[in-house]
């Protein structure tokens, strides 16, 4: 509490004063700051006085002609900032635990992601929250979400700009795998040196498509160089030509385990792993983040927790 013409403030009225500093600082004029927050320059004047002399520090230089923060100012602006903007979340949440979310999320995210597990999320979302719409854009560059107005994104691996708030889901695995009938016919590998004898169906986004790398039981790392018959930027015709017998294809787990369990597609070389990564939505900021799409993010990351979604994920 603090003192302001001989009363005793309470901590709401601090925020409100609070609150007033802010709007000064941001409007550069206590008449701006008035007409905006619907007061009187002479209340907005007499709040910042009291948190002066409450903090007992000078927070603006005021001239005939314009304000200016002092160092002490500008810190406590900032932090004035981020407590207000904590409260407005705080009351912003408690208001939506009642509401019904309901809006359009735009959605980013690859097409592998899209087809396998992203689909099948926004489809028991819609169906416990028949409100809400998707609109959902596949590509496989990595999308600027703020200059693009998206709210949402789904990625494998990078995260992107640092200014965007991330939050995992899980993680993925590249494993080997073909069809039975291709290794009837040519045999399967012993070693990882031996797949460069055989038919590899190469990635074209991979960092380096015909460079392979397995890690053993031991955590030893072994790369080959593989060429083959197919080298596509689409993991879903990799897949495909996996189960029609054309070779050998490293895929994420999440793109192969239905076949892996209908018995279309089998390990190969399963004694090695491939590489790992992460799977995270990705959002602007978590500052007012709407209803809908906390929601959605929750959703997303409930399947990831109980294995509904990723399968084999480490």
């Amino acid at each position: 509490m603090f003192v302001s013409g001989g009363g005793i403030i309470g901590f709401m009225d601090r925020f409100s004063a609070m609150r007033a500093y802010v709007t000064v600082v941001e409007t550069g004029s206590f008449v701006r700051a008035a007409d905006r927050l619907g007061s009187s320059t002479s209340s907005l004047s007499r709040q910042v006085a009291d948190l002066e002399e409450h903090l007992g520090a000078r927070l603006l230089n005021r001239t005939t002609r314009r304000l200016s923060l002092t160092e002490s100012g500008q810190a406590f602006y900032e932090r004035c900032l981020q407590l207000l903007n904590d409260l407005a979340e705080a009351e912003a949440i408690v208001g939506q635990s009642a509401a019904t979310p309901r809006g359009t999320i735009r959605l980013t995210c690859s097409h592998n992601i899209a087809e396998h597990r992203v689909g099948p999320a926004i489809a028991s979302f819609v169906a416990r929250y028949p409100d809400v719409r998707f609109d959902v854009t596949v590509a496989e560059r990595m999308i600027d979400l703020i200059e693009e107005g998206f709210d949402l994104a789904i990625r494998v691996g990078q995260v992107g700009s640092e200014q965007l708030v991330a939050r995992k889901l899980g993680q993925t695995q590249l494993i080997l795998c073909a069809a039975p009938a291709y290794l009837k016919a040519r045999g399967a590998p012993a070693t990882v040196a031996d797949l460069a004898h055989h038919i590899a169906l190469t990635y074209a986004y991979s960092p380096k498509p015909r460079v392979w790398k397995l890690v053993d039981a031991n955590g030893e790392s072994h790369e080959v160089r593989v060429d083959g018959a197919l080298h596509a930027n689409s993991g879903e015709a990799l897949e495909a030509a996996a189960v029609a017998g054309l070779g050998i294809v490293l895929e994420p787990d999440f793109m192969v385990d239905r076949e892996l369990a209908a018995k279309k597609l089998v390990r190969v070389l399963p004694q090695f792993q491939g590489p790992r990564g992460d799977i995270w939505a990705v959002y602007p900021s978590r500052r007012h983040l709407s209803l809908k799409v906390r929601l959605f993010v929750d959703h997303v990351a409930g399947w990831f927790k109980k294995g509904k979604v990723m399968v084999g994920a480490g």
